[in-house]
């Protein structure tokens, strides 16, 4: 916790500058129990106002409402305490930036994450996941939330970087990201600048962080300019920042958009699609396995479609992903109950009307994929595990749209496609070889950061009986394909 943030919480505790408490409003209980605290507000109406700091704002409830203000993003752009934050680390990047800048931005992303090109990226995150898990030994804890954030960096490097991401630079790209996430949510729900300005350890840690990561982007950029044309992200990047690159000039015409992007555009994006890409597909993976940790009669379906589907295959390909609903289904699952995304904020630009409240231009309106996941007129039993909710021919019971794990409207979070083959492909990999435990019972629900996951998920590795000698299969002959191999017209 940031030292500032404690300075602060034994003000609250201690009764010392009573003035301190009327003033922050709301952050109090967001800040300290953010997931009960969210859980309280439907009962008080579709459309709650809270206070966070000096700022008045609005909490959406109603999965309609959501989906209003998510299908009309001129009117609800981008803004309010999150995305200020944000914007400090990732400029105006494709997550970050207003409703004006999207659709250029967009266009030019949007052929890395099509249907084929991911399908095409599935031998690299088995890869990848066997890489991750191949070390691992009967009777071992294994810190899987380190070992999922390593299984997505490795993933999101290779899309945006080819192999200019060597272990010494992802192992720095993880420890600044690690930082990064425990001080954004902090800075989101405490929107007082004069907090994070004090000289405390934790507010350098943060900055520190941020320089680090821009600096290691940077280098990256500088090194690939001086170098061989690679097809990945960042070729199809720097291929956009050329002037004389315009629509139907030459083979990168379609996706190159009309006007160049700058150097620090091609630094934001970099920036926006490591953060995203690694951070919340590591938070779902780890949450994966720690309710199937603590729910056991939701593994054992699992295991045996696994076993059934792959048939002694060490990696999953694109056929064999659409037969494991099931493994699906435990993903989707997880994205309901422990959703990565689990608070975002939007800014007005007119006056406008939301669920028959008047709201002035400027205003900060808040969405919890959190709050709809929970809400039990769309969920039965909204606590419990149950991944046959989202098997097929059943009703999953999300009354009104409520499943909203990537957004929805034009702002539907671009990498969904990927995000959801790179999970199902990692529990396929790693469930069919381990059964992950807790070493000291129920692992429970943790507590969000600007993320919501377990944070150092700690799980003791148990072979799979069915395997010879109780072992795992050896990987070293694990195929470790390359994007640059797939043919890809990005």
């Amino acid at each position: 916790m940031s030292e500032a943030v404690s300075a602060t919480e034994r003000v609250w505790t201690t009764g010392v500058a009573p003035g301190i408490l009327p003033f922050l409003g709301n952050a109090i209980a967001l800040f300290r129990r953010p997931l009960d605290f969210l859980e309280t507000l439907p009962a008080r109406g579709d459309l709650v106002e809270i206070r966070l700091g000096p700022r008045r704002a609005w909490m959406v409830c109603d999965p309609d409402l959501v989906h209003r203000m998510l299908m009309d993003p001129r009117t609800f752009d981008k803004g309010g305490p999150l995305y200020d934050r944000l914007r400090g680390l990732m400029g105006d990047g494709l997550v970050t930036c207003p409703h004006h800048a999207y659709r250029r931005q967009r266009r030019l992303l949007q052929p890395a994450f099509s249907p084929a090109r991911v399908a095409r990226c599935t031998g690299v995150m088995g890869a990848e996941a066997a890489s991750v898990s191949g070390s691992w030994r009967p009777g071992q804890r294994v810190d899987v939330t380190a070992a999922m954030i390593a299984l997505t960096t490795g993933v999101t490097s290779r899309l945006l970087f080819s192999d200019s991401l060597d272990a010494g630079r992802a192992a720095a790209v993880r420890d600044c990201l690690a930082v990064i996430v425990r001080g954004l949510f902090v800075r989101t729900v405490l929107p007082v600048d004069a907090l994070f300005r004090l000289p405390a350890p934790a507010n350098h840690r943060y900055h520190s962080a941020v320089s680090r990561l821009h600096t290691l982007v940077g280098t990256i950029i500088a090194e690939r300019r001086g170098g061989a044309p690679r097809d990945d992200l960042l070729g199809t990047l720097l291929a956009a920042t050329r002037a004389d690159r315009a629509p139907g000039a030459g083979p990168e015409a379609s996706s190159v958009p009309a006007e160049p992007l700058t150097e620090r555009e091609v630094r934001d994006q970099l920036v926006t699609l490591l953060l995203t890409g690694v951070e919340s597909t590591a938070m779902c993976l780890a949450s994966v396995f720690g309710l199937l940790a603590d729910h056991p009669e939701a593994e054992h379906p699992l295991h045996e479609e696994l076993d059934t589907v792959l048939d002694g295959r060490s990696l999953p390909g694109p056929e064999e992903l659409t037969r494991l609903v099931r493994t699906r289904a435990v993903v989707t699952e997880t994205l309901r109950l422990r959703p990565p995304g689990w608070l975002f904020t939007r800014l007005t630009t007119r006056e406008t009307e939301l669920g028959g409240h008047r709201l002035p231009r400027g205003a900060t309106v808040l969405y919890s994929p959190y709050l709809l996941h929970h809400r039990d007129d769309a969920f039965p039993e909204p606590e419990r595990f149950r991944p046959e909710r989202w098997l097929p021919g059943r009703a999953a019971g999300g009354a009104g749209g409520a499943l909203l794990p990537f957004a929805a409207g034009s702002r539907k979070c671009i990498g969904d496609t990927f995000a959801m083959t790179e999970a199902v492909t990692a529990v396929a990999v790693i469930a069919r070889r381990w059964r992950l435990r807790s070493p000291s019972g129920p692992v429970g629900r943790p507590r969000p950061a600007a993320t919501l996951g377990p944070r150092s998920l700690v799980l003791v590795c148990e072979p799979r009986a069915h395997l010879p000698g109780g072992a795992p299969a050896p990987l070293d002959d694990a195929p470790r394909p390359d994007f640059r191999e797939a043919g890809d017209d990005v």
